[in-house]
């Protein structure tokens, strides 16, 4: 049985009636930068995540960071954040003139660990960005309990959070922007790259638009110099009608991660990267722990399952970050998450088969490696 890591073409497959018609009258009428399919999800983006603005951006990655320039952050500034990320965290960090200032992970989650940002925060603090990992929210009561304490301001990378909740509260809401990737793969994903913020600040939003458009408050007009940073109406229309059937989508997730966390649970030696009480996961990744991940992945691909790896080098031992002068055993919990860390395949469309033939493999892999009889006596 082949399980590919993620199918796009099934999920293709269920929109495409739907889809095609809106797409031809986008091309027919020759309106592609803007206009009514961009604010029409802007609107509906923002109401899903229970906020009153949304800006549609090209990607997450300037989502990221014409939300922190918005904020206020620049040159001088730090930010902290976690080095068990995607890169694009600290670019947008690095971008708006910031440093980051890294804080290792709780490993039972994959998030920021709240505990040891106090003792990370120095008079150049501006705001802390936690990430909502692998479709679950980081804790965020304290983190915003410390923000104010100490004047930061908060920026939620929820990338990979689409629908996810903290305690009831939408991802990207709480904060005072929530910053969202449409990446293809993602829970809700456009058909190339695009991403959005989301506020209740006014004048936060209306500064993002700008900055979106080379600093435009009117055409030609330019109150501050900006980027090119537009959603497309293309790729808006594609994630207004995916928004449509993203809370059904991702309660398909959550009862496949049930299905993997409960046939999962009596395999010695695997650890699945855990569900917080705090959270409603919306399991953009499911993600387990194993001491021969590369064994395991190499034994899975010879099975036809695919699998990823998210992210097996932390940021601040990755060369693009060496003149931080960080080494080996500075964020333990982040470098052994990483050296362990695999993937499973995870999509609404997953069926119990594919499942089951998933985990019928990690079983066989473990059972086969481990020493039997006599052999584990002597051992």
């Amino acid at each position: 049985m082949q399980v590919p890591f993620l199918d796009l073409k099934v999920q293709y497959r269920q929109i495409e009636a739907e889809l095609k018609p809106v797409l031809e009258d986008i091309m027919a009428a020759g309106a592609f930068i803007g206009g009514p399919p961009v604010a029409d999800f802007e609107k509906e983006f923002a109401a899903f995540c229970g906020v009153k603005h949304c800006v549609g951006l090209s990607s997450g990655t300037d989502a990221l960071r014409l939300a922190l320039m918005a904020a206020g952050v620049g040159s001088g500034d730090e930010v902290i954040t976690v080095p068990h990320t995607f890169i694009a965290t600290t670019e947008a960090i690095t971008q708006a003139g910031a440093s980051p200032v890294f804080v290792d992970i709780d490993p039972a989650t994959g998030c920021i660990d709240v505990r040891q940002i106090p003792s990370r925060i120095t008079s150049r603090a501006r705001a802390i960005v936690p990430v909502h990992l692998y479709g679950q929210t980081a804790d965020m009561d304290p983190i915003l309990e410390i923000a104010r304490k100490h004047g930061l301001v908060v920026v939620e990378d929820a990338c990979q959070a689409h629908g996810a909740t903290y305690k009831g509260r939408p991802a990207g809401s709480m904060g005072l922007a929530g910053c969202f990737s449409f990446y293809p793969g993602k829970n809700l994903g456009a058909f190339g790259d695009a991403g959005a913020v989301v506020t209740d600040d006014e004048k936060l939003a209306q500064t993002i638009r700008m900055l979106r458009e080379h600093g435009q408050s009117r055409k030609y007009v330019h109150d501050m110099e900006g980027y090119t940073g537009r959603l497309d109406a293309i790729q808006a229309a594609v994630l207004r009608l995916k928004l449509k059937r993203l809370a059904a989508w991702n309660r398909d997730r959550r009862a496949n991660a049930a299905r993997y966390t409960k046939l999962l649970s009596d395999v010695p030696g695997v650890t699945a990267i855990k569900e917080a009480d705090f959270a409603q996961s919306v399991y953009h990744l499911y993600v387990i722990l194993v001491d021969d991940r590369d064994g395991l992945q190499a034994f899975l691909t010879e099975q036809g399952v695919g699998t990823g790896l998210h992210y097996p080098l932390p940021l601040h031992l990755q060369k693009a970050y060496a003149a931080m002068g960080f080494k080996k055993g500075d964020f333990p919990a982040s470098e052994r998450t990483a050296d362990r860390l695999i993937s499973l395949p995870m999509y609404a469309e997953l069926t119990h088969e594919q499942i089951e033939h998933v985990v019928t493999c990690i079983k066989k892999y473990f059972n086969d490696s481990r020493p039997k009889g006599n052999d584990a006596q002597r051992s």
